[in-house]
């Protein structure tokens, strides 16, 4: 698929029948795998051939559908995880260990900022958050000796900010670390970070790569760039022999193409077994057949909406990158020229409470704690999704307390406005 559009392989990418064979992906729904010697399994266990012994490792439909989103993004391997949460961890933690250090964007999804600041906390893995509008030399002054990757979100959620990739991915290779991209919003339709510098994607497939809301999942990508070898003191997982699998040196056996998705897969889901269910994956490939036609439609109405609030006297501030004026207009225009994603944030002049109102008048659109879906939904993400953070964190992070985050589905602008226009129609 490497020599057809990207909407091409939408379609058909990641799996190709033979004579005879299922149109569509099967569903291998099954937990183990036979074969006819125990030499045969044997040879899988040791990383000398490839195939399938056990689910919680490997399935031949999540493979498939992993594969197209590889080619999407235009990587060399991915993964397919049972989360989006699980996708960022393992990425992260595959590179770093306890006494490592992360540099990681202050704006992004607040589960995954309490993932940095808490959880891997505990492991003893250390995160220094800057701004996404820091200045180079604040970045560089951000890493530590033992700092192992960057991270941060193209489209933050829900703050919206834009990264600034080749920035970002500059100061990373400065220092010899991979800069690792949450593409999630901007979808490979609308971004691929790995042409901007990036070395390594995920995704919450759960969002527009669904866009039904049918399935949880996840998704690593790796660009198949990154020359782990060249610094096999930063990363002795993969440049030093793993004992768990007979001595296998990654970096050497597989590659820059395959070394890092290989050590994630084979250590990471062999221990914490995080797998994506064959039935989802089967959703998530259905969903992914229109991700190119769903992308615009989805761009288009969240346009026309930012517009409508913009000129509202009950809003204060409306954020949208595809706004003339909005502070990532110009970083939108470089990186996502095509359309950003579906996701308004705004403020209303009534605050948190003036918020909740608005969001309780609502008729069409559902609040959620979902986003990015085929069916519009909202939510107050400081009483909801970031309510582990304090007002402090909230700031800096871009989701003050009175933000309303909307994520405009596939319904008619007209309606949706009309919602819009009703419920704020009810704020006093």
């Amino acid at each position: 698929m490497s020599d057809f559009r990207l909407d091409t392989a939408c379609v058909q990418g990641g799996y190709t029948p033979g004579n005879g064979e299922p149109r569509q992906i099967p569903i291998v729904q099954s937990t183990t795998f036979k074969y006819n010697t125990g030499e045969d399994m044997g040879r899988l266990f040791d990383l000398e051939d490839s195939g399938y012994f056990y689910t919680r490792l490997q399935n031949p439909t999540n493979d498939a559908v992993a594969a197209k989103i590889a080619a999407l993004e235009g990587g060399t391997a991915a993964m397919l995880t049972s989360s989006g949460q699980a996708a960022n961890f393992f990425a992260l933690f595959n590179l770093a260990g306890c006494g490592d250090h992360i540099v990681a964007s202050s704006s992004i999804y607040g589960g995954t900022f309490n993932l940095f600041s808490v959880t891997m906390a505990r492991m003893g893995i250390e995160t220094t958050f800057v701004s996404p509008d820091c200045t180079e030399a604040e970045l560089n002054a951000a890493f530590r000796e033992n700092t192992k990757c960057v991270f941060g979100e193209t489209i933050a959620n829900p703050a919206l900010t834009v990264l600034d990739i080749e920035l970002f991915a500059r100061a990373a290779h400065a220092h010899g670390v991979p800069l690792i991209v949450d593409n999630t919003f901007a979808t490979p339709v609308n971004c691929r970070p790995f042409e901007w510098g990036a070395d390594i994607v995920t995704h919450s497939t759960t969002k527009y790569m669904d866009g039904h809301g049918a399935a949880v999942g996840g998704a690593i990508v790796d660009s198949g760039r990154f020359d782990w070898m060249a610094h096999p003191d930063k990363f002795p997982g993969l440049c030093s022999p793993d004992e768990s699998y007979h001595g296998i040196t990654y970096a050497e056996k597989f590659g820059r193409e395959g070394a890092f998705i290989t050590k994630c897969t084979a250590q990471l889901m062999r221990d914490f077994g995080s797998i994506q269910s064959p039935q989802h994956a089967f959703y998530l490939n259905l969903g992914l057949e229109s991700l190119h036609v769903r992308m615009p439609r989805h761009c288009a109405n969240a346009q026309a909406v930012a517009e409508f609030l913009q000129k509202h006297p009950k809003v204060s501030r409306v954020r949208y990158c595809g706004l003339p004026g909005d502070p990532y207009y110009d970083r939108a225009r470089k990186y996502l020229p095509n359309g950003s994603c579906g996701v308004v944030s705004f403020e209303l002049k009534g605050g948190r409470e003036a918020a909740s109102l608005f969001m309780n008048s609502l008729k069409l659109a559902a609040i959620e704690t979902h986003v990015a879906d085929a069916r519009t939904c909202c939510l107050n993400p400081a009483t909801t999704t970031h309510r582990q953070m304090t007002d402090a964190q909230l700031e800096a992070a871009g989701v003050p307390a009175g933000l309303v985050r909307m994520s405009c589905g596939l319904e008619a602008a007209e309606d949706l406005i009309a919602d819009i226009a009703q419920a704020l129609d009810q704020v006093k």
